[in-house]
């Protein structure tokens, strides 16, 4: 099998249901944005934490449901799908993150190590993903636990880098104004 088709050469591709659309289509910015994260995420593995290198590897699992949820504009039952569960996962790692952080009292510029400023990348690139979702969201119809699952994955990728930033001796850096 080749990896060129030729069959994008005119400005189309297709979604999961075998429609052709513009490479433009507001369908494919969604999850072409989301391809983007995932590729983002894959530059912070391995950051030398287990704990943070697993749940990001998940992570990426988790995107490419979300690709292939937005890709599919007619799913059928069994088709893959964001759940309520996936939302939950990253609820329960910011929670448990959040315990091992000195409280947040301010705005904090994104910076720190290097893996630290990649994850706040991610996090700049996930709500990115997360406008042009609740964009197709407003002229399509998709599941809604992708835009929810967006808007907790962007701020799970906030407390990591926080994190991250923490474990490696970092501080926090305050705008100033």
């Amino acid at each position: 099998m080749t990896i060129y088709t030729g069959r994008g050469d005119d400005g189309e591709t297709d979604l999961r249901d075998m429609t052709r659309v513009s490479k433009t289509d507001p369908r494919i910015e969604a999850y072409g944005t989301v391809d983007e994260l995932n590729a983002l995420v894959g530059t912070v593995r391995p950051t030398g934490y287990d704990d943070v290198d697993e749940r990001l590897r998940t992570v990426q699992n988790h995107l490419h449901v979300v690709q292939a949820d937005l890709a599919n504009p007619d799913p059928d039952e069994g088709d893959p799908e964001i759940r309520a569960d996936h939302v939950e996962t990253i609820e329960n790692w910011i929670d448990e993150y959040d315990e091992e952080l000195e409280p947040l009292t301010s705005f904090i510029l994104p910076t720190g190590s290097e893996h630290g400023a990649r994850l706040h990348h991610a996090r700049a690139v996930c709500r990115r993903a997360e406008r042009r979702t609740v964009g197709l969201a407003s002229s399509e119809q998709i599941n809604e636990r992708t835009v929810e699952y967006l808007n907790r994955l962007s701020d799970g990728l906030f407390t990591v880098a926080r994190l991250v930033n923490q474990r490696e001796g970092e501080p926090e850096e305050a705008p100033q104004y």
